[in-house]
């Protein structure tokens, strides 16, 4: 079965016919709009702003999130077809930076009053302002509750001390749902504060030149003295850890499927090149040799879908997940570590050139085990359920 062309009864148990119709408008939109630009947009290192626009204005920005606010509603299915089709741009880093408002705007939705989401999400889900989450400091990535970026109370402002780093979307962000210390050391001392790019004290690195993911913009954050209005506090002072996990649960996710799809990706294009590529006189997928490479990535490929499907359907029942969407997270990862090692190689020295879509996708894959968690810490929070 080709991923996302037909369906069949067990593919009917996780996406219904209007998961199907989005699938089709999606991929006719990336198709039209996206695909022939990318290679000039992984160049630029961004892409048009007005692609959030458009992509507003048909709705998809606003999958998974409730109508009320702008939102187009759906499930997590909806969600995940939204990322798949997405990652037909056969850029991650596009992805990621129209997406970064995925991440951004979920606190808001959670523990932010009406007034809060009137402005910091609807103009969002409107493709007007990019949202962009700032969690990540230079002093450490994963370690979170070792925040340092400082807001004292004054008044009823917030006065901000400190930086972000690795931030999707950074440069070119309207507003920042960020995480500040609060309170005392660790844990508790943190909550979130939206910090507006037009705030005095609010200033920004330039892009940052990264491994993969070129089409997104990623910057470091500096905030001195910036004052924030007390009102931009999302959810009660000192509890934004909290909602740093929770959010983690679905960023998980979507990186699960972005691995899924960078590895489904790899497959396709290796299948195409078998067929049309010859050697010693014979195509590719004459030699066992490649045939049985080709099997063994299909079948991870697969493998790590259902995993990730069957994790989704779970979470998308109220069911917890924590130990299982880590598993998730790790197992897509190493999958699409494989396949994608495994695609360059059918490709050979092709596979090393850039303008093929396998030495994007082997590069872009790099981040994924490292983003949202690391895989190391993944283990962590996975041994800690298993071993109590």
């Amino acid at each position: 079965m080709t991923h996302g062309h037909k369906t069949n009864t067990a593919f009917d148990e996780y996406f219904n016919s209007e998961h199907d119709m989005v699938r089709k408008a999606m991929r006719e939109f990336i198709k039209n709009e996206i695909t022939p630009n990318i290679d000039e947009w992984e160049e630029a290192g961004e892409f048009p702003r007005e692609i959030y626009k458009k992509a507003a204005d048909l709705g998809y920005l606003g999958i998974g999130f409730p109508e009320d606010l702008g939102g187009s509603g759906g499930d997590i299915f909806m969600g995940i077809v939204s990322n798949e089709e997405l990652m037909r741009s056969t850029s991650a880093g596009f992805v990621a930076s129209l997406g970064s408002y995925g991440i951004a705007l979920p606190p808001i939705v959670m523990k932010g009053t009406r007034e809060q989401q009137n402005r910091f999400v609807k103009p969002v889900l409107a493709g007007e302002k990019i949202a962009a989450l700032g969690i990540t400091e230079p002093s450490g990535g994963s370690d979170v509750a070792n925040i340092k970026t400082t807001a004292v109370r004054d008044g009823d402002h917030y006065m901000v001390n400190g930086s972000k780093t690795f931030i999707t979307s950074g440069v070119r962000a309207d507003q920042l749902t960020c995480a500040v210390r609060t309170g005392g050391e660790g844990a508790h001392g943190i909550s979130f504060l939206v910090i507006e790019s037009d705030t005095p004290g609010y200033s920004v690195s330039k892009s940052l030149k990264k491994m993969g993911w070129w089409a997104s913009d990623t910057a470091e954050i500096f905030f001195d003295n910036c004052r924030v209005p007390a009102e931009n506090l999302i959810g009660e002072e000192n509890q934004g850890f909290y909602i740093i996990m929770e959010n983690f649960q679905m960023e998980r996710l979507q990186l699960c499927v972005m691995a899924n799809m960078t590895a489904q990706l790899a497959l396709e294009e290796s299948i195409k090149y078998a067929r049309e590529r010859e050697a010693f006189g014979k195509p590719l997928k004459g030699f066992q040799v490649t045939r049985h490479k080709l099997v063994d990535m299909a079948t991870m490929v697969e493998a790590s879908r259902e995993f990730t499907y069957r994790v989704a359907a779970k979470i998308n029942a109220g069911v917890n997940q924590i130990k299982e969407i880590s598993m998730a997270k790790n197992f897509a990862c190493q999958i699409s570590d494989q396949v994608t090692y495994d695609a360059v190689q059918i490709f050979g020295g092709y596979g090393y050139m850039r303008g093929y879509i396998v030495e994007r996708l082997y590069r872009d894959n790099r981040i994924l085990s490292i983003g949202g968690g690391t895989t190391e810490i993944m283990k962590e929070i996975i041994s800690s359920i298993i071993l109590k």
